[in-house]
């Protein structure tokens, strides 16, 4: 067991010997009814397999069995429950591992998968040991990812299959495997633990921040996919970028053990982008006085408007500083120049106005101006169209 995550955390249910009254016919959900009166249960408290178990007749379509209590899926840890069950007389159903995923307020968490793959019953009298494995993240070999929007579960089995049949069931057993995902000599905390999907849709910033939480000096890993943060996240350890992150342009993404150029450009795949997000960042954070391009050079295909990155800052008090490298317009893109010839008159008295512009409509503002009499550099600064 990964004591480290599951340490203090009752995992394994009760033995059917405790009694049969937290064990439901339902989803396991409060005031749902029991197996203690049922008239198709019963423990048995000896049997040639099984020190004390439970028989069951199936009579519904899907005869369900779950713990009552309430089994927390702690987000980076991976959990793993065990069945054995044997057929004793009648038609042989199907079984499978399968749990109620409770959210906030008790209701279920929709859109997760509650139940592992099926077995298929084949003699009476054989033991038959059916697992799943359920956990926040979506990891190769998990079969129920239910995500960070599940705080528990009511776990037990189905009985699927023709009805009448009669089995006898273990105690069920659940046990910590984080192992197998995350070896501990590995000092890397997977954002997909937490609960990130890498959809490039699903909202990843809850798992982004429980992974920084848990980092505690390791490094955060953002395995390949596309993360879509939807909100201001801040990271406090190293994170090693396999994928790539997006963002709303006024969401700000600070990295503050790694506060430099190349790794926002490991974050975004694109370098524009990444200088774009880490100076956003810079200008509305007081973590960092300056903003290592660590000599590259940015080219930027368009002017970057920050005041609309975070439209509520309006004011600078600490100096900033973008220091070893350079910032360079490309010749493309909305950089590409433009070029409009016009005839224009002006006077002595006012010599800092054009009148009668010829073409006016096509000269930009901020256009530099050239021609015989012009200084070095002159812009047009505004334009009046309708004079």
């Amino acid at each position: 067991m990964n004591k480290a995550i599951t340490d203090g955390v009752l995992l394994m249910p009760p033995a059917f010997a405790n009694g049969l009254d937290v064990w439901s016919i339902g989803d396991g959900t409060p005031g749902s009814d029991t197996y203690a009166n049922a008239s198709n249960a019963a423990f048995v408290p000896a049997d040639q397999d099984f020190v004390g178990c439970i028989e069951i007749q199936k009579t519904s379509v899907t005869t369900k069995l779950r713990y009552m209590g309430e089994t927390p899926p702690l987000p980076g840890c991976y959990l793993r429950e065990k069945a054995r069950i044997k057929a004793i007389i009648g038609s042989l159903p199907n079984v499978r591992i399968a749990a109620y995923a409770g959210q906030a307020g008790g209701g279920p968490v929709s859109g997760v998968s509650t139940s592992g793959s099926t077995t298929t019953l084949t003699s009476y009298g054989d033991v038959t040991e059916v697992s799943a494995i359920i956990g926040v993240g979506q990891r190769n070999g998990v079969d129920m990812v239910w995500g960070s929007n599940a705080l528990y579960g009511h776990f037990g089995l189905d009985l699927t299959g023709p009805n009448g049949g009669v089995v006898r069931i273990d105690d069920i057993e659940i046990d910590d495997v984080t192992s197998v995902f995350v070896r501990d000599r590995i000092s890397l905390v997977d954002v997909r633990d937490y609960g990130a999907l890498g959809d490039g849709v699903t909202d990843d910033s809850a798992a982004f921040d429980a992974a920084n939480s848990a980092a505690s000096g390791r490094t955060i890993l953002v395995p390949t996919g596309t993360y879509y943060l939807n909100d201001d996240v801040t990271l406090d350890a190293k994170v090693q970028f396999e994928g790539k992150v997006t963002k709303p342009t006024d969401k700000l993404f600070l990295m503050r053990k790694q506060f430099d150029l190349p790794s926002y450009i490991d974050a975004f795949k694109n370098e524009e982008l990444a200088f774009k997000k880490s100076f956003q960042a810079f200008l509305n954070n007081v973590d960092h006085v300056s903003l290592d391009l660590c000599g590259r050079r940015v080219w930027v295909t368009e002017p970057i408007d920050m005041q609309a990155a975070k439209p509520e800052r309006t004011s600078c008090a600490t100096r900033r500083v973008i220091r070893n490298g350079q910032i360079e317009a490309s010749t493309s893109g909305d950089w590409a120049t433009e070029v409009a010839t016009s005839q224009a008159t002006y006077s002595t008295f006012d010599n800092k106005k054009l009148q009668g512009v010829a073409n006016i409509a096509n000269i930009q503002v901020g256009s530099l101006v050239e021609g015989v009499g012009f200084g070095r550099e002159v812009y047009v600064r505004y334009k009046d169209i309708a004079a």
